[in-house]
């Protein structure tokens, strides 16, 4: 994919991307609404939204269908649809974390978007390159399931709340097996997915991730859930966005559900680890809610294993009735 984008942005006129990447910051940044792929009005700003958003967004749903995979290894979907596409970023995660996938249908609204996708694609493993694009916006939809993963990344915080609710009652018809939601991992990103998650969950769905159980959100009203996933920047990507470091944090919030519920015994950490000496401090989202896990040196296992987690991550429950002490 890396490489797909690298052969577009060199064929680019470096001026009139700079320009393009430029508009599009400025107008994102100047709304508290709209996002930059409302702005696309050329072929420029399409790839310049590609170069400024891509690499980000693909790291964030990969770390999310990670996570899906780590917990329920066994769903292994054979076919994926992509709502709200863009150039197919969702999709190239998608095969890349479930390599059993054999179909993949995207659907992007937006022409100039499309055709870049399609380009992207070429470079790609074959479900990629033979993927059937529809320009439609998701109420066009028929509705049925029509493959195994449905996935909608940074698509619902676009919509208008009023119609968030007919969108996401499409979106559970659409999805045969698993449907995974992916917003900013901002307050207000966080709230989409918060209310989309109450919704999917009175409609029968149970979370497969990263929640550890279908109660109520346990950081509602004090916090917001969400995640990081830090990425390489390349050369052109560090012009785009005027900055100097060689790699940038994804901040993302998700909920992924599924008809049936996953197998549990975990908990997730939810703030980077506290890492001293002799101990590591874990936030977690327990089966039981918030809780404070500090693992010392005395548990040889236990404290290996906490050296090598990072937040987002799994850890196993534990055992919350018996007295713990404190060490830090």
């Amino acid at each position: 994919m890396r490489r797909a984008l690298n052969e577009e942005l060199d064929a680019a006129k470096p001026r009139g991307l700079g320009e393009a990447a430029a508009r599009l910051s400025a107008r994102y940044r100047s709304s508290a609404t709209d996002r930059p792929r409302s702005f696309i009005q050329s072929d420029e700003d399409a790839l310049a939204y590609a170069a400024y958003r891509l690499p980000a967004t693909y790291a964030g749903v990969a770390a999310a269908l990670a996570a899906v995979q780590r917990i329920s290894p066994g769903l292994l979907p054979s076919s994926v649809l992509d709502i709200g596409a863009g150039p197919g970023t969702a999709a190239w995660a998608a095969v890349e974390t479930f390599p059993r996938l054999e179909t993949v249908s995207l659907v992007e609204p937006d022409l100039r978007m499309a055709a870049l996708g399609k380009r992207l694609a070429q470079y790609g493993p074959p479900p990629l390159r033979l993927a059937r694009w529809e320009q439609s916006n998701i109420e066009e939809l028929p509705t049925g399931p029509t493959a195994d993963l449905v996935i909608a990344a940074y698509v619902l915080g676009e919509i208008d709340e009023g119609r968030r609710t007919e969108v996401l009652q499409k979106l559970i018809s659409l999805a045969g097996r698993l449907l995974v939601l992916v917003e900013p991992g901002t307050p207000f990103g966080y709230s989409v997915i918060l209310s989309a998650r109450a919704q999917l969950l009175d409609a029968g769905r149970s979370v497969v991730a990263p929640c550890p159980h279908d109660d109520a959100c346990p950081m509602a009203g004090s916090d917001w859930c969400h995640f990081s996933v830090r990425l390489p920047r390349s050369r052109i990507h560090r012009q785009l966005k005027a900055g100097s470091l060689s790699y940038e944090d994804e901040k993302f919030s998700y909920v992924a559900v599924a008809p049936e519920p996953p197998r549990r015994g975990y908990s997730r950490i939810v703030r980077h680890p506290t890492t001293r000496t002799a101990m590591i401090r874990l936030e977690l989202c327990a089966p039981q809610g918030l809780r404070t896990e500090v693992v010392t040196k005395r548990d040889k296992a236990a404290f290996r294993d906490a050296r090598d987690v990072r937040w987002g991550d799994e850890w196993p429950v534990i055992d919350f009735s018996k007295p713990r002490v404190d060490e830090s």
